[in-house]
Order: structure tokens, then C-alpha cells, then sequence
């Protein structure tokens, strides 16, 4: 996992608009990057949402908001249609970008461990280093977390 002052890991991912998205597009402002496992689960709905009722304040102090799973960019679309929110959904299908982040590993699920998204949250600041990572966030203390980072 990233660390506090290390210079976050550059990226370029397609969008669910189809368009690229390069994480130093948005040097200048804070970014609120997280990866959830897969779009419109339980868990991540609650996340989403989450972040997109918070997303007038986070927006108002400038700052973007980026999610990023290994969903397929139409899958996206149809998570935020259905959920309407209003940041950034990048599809990381290799997962490496999550790795590269540290939120690709290993998972118990029923019992069974396997490889997988790990629901992490890290804050960037305008020069693009790490402010705070964290592995295994909840789903609803996302939200809290971007609004404390984009604060500090």
C-alpha cells in the first residue's frame, strides 16, 4: 500500500464515456481515488451513494472525485445512470492500476480465498502525493473520509 508523502502512481483508464482519464489531468486539485469490487453490489451502491451525497461539499472545495473497479466501462454507465452519480467511474479490467495502488489481493469470500478488489480509499494532493491510504474501508465511512482529506 502507498504511504503517506509517496508520489501516487500516475494512471490512464477509459471511462464509462469512453474517454481516457489520466490521473495527472487533475493535478492542481485534491483527488479522492477509491476501488470497489463491482458495480451496483450491495456494498458498493452504499459506497457510491455515499460519496454522492457528500459530492456537493467534496466539489465545492474543489476537489475530484475517482472510482475505479475492473467492471467494463458499460457497466459503469449503467451504475451511474441507475444511481446518479456525478464523479468520475474508471474501469480497471487487468486490475492494474489496483495493484499498482495496493488494493488488489487477497480476499475471503464464503469461506474461500481468492484474488480481488480490496475497498480502499486514498487521498491525493495538488501535487499528486499521498495524503491517506487505507485498505478494507467500510462502505459508509467513505464518504467521511474524502470529506476529512479534501479538509486537510
Amino acid at each position: 500500500m502507498l504511504e503517506k508523502g509517496n508520489t501516487a502512481p500516475d494512471f490512464t483508464l477509459t471511462a464509462d464515456d469512453g474517454k481516457e482519464v489520466s490521473l495527472s489531468d487533475f493535478r492542481g486539485k485534491k483527488v479522492i481515488v477509491y476501488f470497489y469490487p463491482k458495480a451496483s453490489t450491495p456494498g458498493c451502491t452504499k459506497q457510491a451513494c455515499a460519496l454522492r451525497d457528500a459530492y456537493p461539499d467534496i466539489d465545492g472545495q474543489g476537489a475530484v472525485v475517482i472510482g475505479i473497479s475492473p467492471d467494463q466501462p458499460e457497466a459503469l454507465v449503467k451504475f451511474r445512470e441507475k444511481y446518479d452519480l456525478p464523479f468520475i467511474l474508471l474501469s480497471d479490467p487487468e486490475h492494474e492500476v489496483a495493484e499498482a495502488y495496493g488494493a488488489w489481493g487477497e480476499k475471503m469470500m464464503f469461506g474461500k480465498v481468492r484474488m480481488g478488489i480490496i475497498r480502499s480509499h486514498v487521498g491525493i494532493d495538488e501535487e499528486g502525493r499521498v495524503m491517506e491510504a487505507q485498505l478494507k474501508v467500510k462502505p459508509l465511512t467513505t464518504a467521511d473520509l474524502a470529506l476529512r482529506i479534501i479538509r486537510l
